[in-house]
This record gives structure tokens, sequence and C-alpha cells, in this order.
């Protein structure tokens, strides 16, 4: 009588971008605490964004409207936010910069007291996305006039500052929910400002597509947008004279330098490259890149 062999649990596939980063640990250790980091911030984020609903959709004409006068789509009333879910975001995340040496004990300290009082926490959060908004364009009418957040300077703007980081992350999961759900129907041609369209962030990445058109990538909710080449998406210098620019050893990794304003933006060039973009590999294996352009003087 034969016996048949035990079954052997088939195991599930991890996605690209967890592959590649376990990669470059292997590759380039001396990146493996940034990779480590990434990771799993990566998962944290991705766990929930699968428990936030899609956002109610906006109507064209609503879009067209907010695009034309240079106002991102979202605002904050419509993120698609369980405030219990962003509290506990909110703590890991601020648990994982701790444990990385990347934040400050009293500050997570404070920060962990804070989404423990609700009162406290949620106009904070307001306050800080609401900044956001009206450094890149602000809304027209009387303080106060735009969902009840302040157009002037408030008390809450230098504790809202000094947990940017940690709102920043904390926040992506319902701002990717929105960027997947209204990014992909935008037409965006249009739309040539250095901040992006979703949510008024600055671009911390960019993508150098094959037929040699520049997508921006935002910091903070992960949408594309394009923007011209041959200008700093953020004094929008164009002289290229005024332009430094600069390639990795090895991968297919450019970095852009504006000598008038000393930013930078880093990017990945598709014309150089066998694989898509992976916007978590990619800004990790990037570093030295970011080293480089510190020692010359400039900033991201």
């Amino acid at each position: 009588m034969s016996t048949a062999r035990p079954r052997v649990p088939a195991t599930r596939s991890e996605p690209r971008d967890i592959v590649e980063l376990k990669r470059l640990r292997i590759d380039h250790p001396e990146l493996a605490d940034a990779v480590n980091l990434q990771l799993e911030l990566i998962e944290l984020q991705r766990r929930v964004q699968a428990r936030v609903p899609l956002p109610a959709s906006l109507g064209d004409a609503e879009q067209r409207a907010r695009l034309a006068a240079g106002r991102p789509l979202v605002r904050f009333s419509d993120l698609p936010l369980e405030w219990s879910d962003l509290r506990l975001t909110i703590r890991e995340t601020a648990d994982l910069l701790l444990r990385f040496g990347l934040m400050e004990g009293a500050d997570h300290g404070d920060l962990l007291r804070l989404t423990r009082d609700g009162h406290h926490l949620e106009p904070l959060v307001r306050r800080w996305f609401a900044a956001s908004l009206e450094r890149r364009a602000p809304a027209p009418g009387p303080a106060g006039s735009t969902e009840g957040e302040p157009a002037s300077p408030s008390p809450l703007d230098e504790e809202a500052s000094r947990f940017d980081d940690v709102l920043s992350l904390a926040v992506k999961p319902f701002l990717s929910r929105c960027a997947e759900a209204w990014l992909a129907r935008t037409d965006l041609t249009g739309w040539q400002r250095g901040y992006c369209p979703l949510c008024a962030a600055e671009p911390d990445f960019a993508v150098l597509r094959v037929d040699g058109r520049r997508d921006l990538v935002c910091s903070r909710c992960g949408g594309m947008w394009p923007f011209s080449p041959q200008a700093c998406p953020f004094c929008h210098n164009d002289d290229r004279l005024h332009l430094t620019s600069f390639a990795s050893r090895d991968g297919p990794y450019r970095l852009t330098a504006c000598d008038v304003c000393l930013r930078y933006v880093k990017a990945f060039d598709e014309r150089a490259a066998d694989r898509p973009v992976l916007v978590a590999v990619d800004s990790i294996a990037t570093l030295p890149l970011d080293a480089s352009a510190v020692q010359r003087g400039y900033r991201s």
C-alpha cells in the first residue's frame, strides 16, 4: 500500500518591491538599516491601506475647477479617514522611527500622549494638512473660510511641524487610496506645478520615461504627475547653465540639482533600466546620491 507524500503548503509569492529590497540589502549591506525600516513601513502601511475604503468620487466639473485654480484634488474632508486607524498608525510609525534612531525619545513620548487625546490630535492633524495646502496654493477668502481651517498662522503650527515626518508617513495609506481612485482617471497634462495635484506635497523622486518625459513622484501620497524635465520643480529655473545633473555609478539613477534654489530631486531612468520603477526600492538604492548632493551643498 503506497503512502501519499505529505503536501507542502504553497507559499504566496512576495511583491516585487519586497523581493528587490531584500536583494538590495544583500548587495549593499551598508544600506541594511534603511532597507529594514522601509520593509517595516511598507508592511504597516499596506496593512492599514487594505482596510481603508475608497473615497467618494469627485465630480468631473469639481475636479477641473480645483486643478484650474491650482488647488490639489484632496481636501481633508475628502479623506476616507478612520481616526482609530490613524491613531494606531501614528503610534506604530513613531515606534518604528524611535527604534531605528530617527526620533527622539521625548518627541516619541509627547506624540504617544497626543494619540490618547482625541481633542488635541484631531485639530493638530487637520492643521498640519491645511498648512501644506496653504504653502502651495493659499485658499481665497477670509481666514477660516476653508473647511473651518485657519489660513493665518496657528499656535498648532509649531507642534504640527515638529511631528511632520511621522504624520506624513501615517497619513500615507489614506492618501494613497485617494491617489489610486482619482489620479488614474485624471488628465494632468495641464498641471505644470512642482507640487502634487492630489495632496500638495513636494516631490521626492522622479521617473525619466523612455520617450523623454519626466514624472514627479509625491513624497506623501505616492501619486505621479508630468513636469518638464528641463526645469527645477521647486523654483522653476529652466536655465541649463544653472542645473547640475549626475548619475550613479551603478543602476539607472540620476540626480538633478538646481544652482538657484540649491534643491535636488533624484530620478529613475527607464531608458537605462531592465524593470519598471519601484519607488520604495529606488528611493533607498539612491541614498548614496543623496550623500553626494549634500556634500556639494544641495538639499532635498
